[in-house]
């Protein structure tokens, strides 16, 4: 009797465990509630230092409609050019 229980106690945690687990891989994800960029920890230290992003494709579409490869090359062009570049979303630009 007491391994019966045992075993329906593993049983009901392990399934609440797995339902868990997998309702959050295939919940769909809403991109708009993404939050954006942080961008000041993208932007040079001096005036001579160079940002340098990774080679991630990412892609991030600006208010401007061009799409960035990355955060970090948005955030470098916004700094350089002016906040007039605003995000838009993640993704590529329609």
């Amino acid at each position: 009797m007491a391994a019966f229980s045992n075993l329906t106690i593993f049983f009901l945690v392990s399934s609440t465990l797995a339902h868990t687990v997998f309702s959050e891989v295939f919940k769909p994800k809403d991109i708009a509630k993404w939050p954006k960029p942080p961008c000041k920890m993208y932007y040079p230290h001096g005036p001579f230092y160079d940002s340098k992003c990774p080679n991630i494709t990412s892609y991030v579409c600006a208010t401007n409609g061009h799409t960035y490869q990355n955060e970090c090359f948005f955030c470098v062009d916004q700094w350089e050019f002016g906040p007039h570049i605003k995000f838009d979303k993640y993704g590529k630009c329609d």
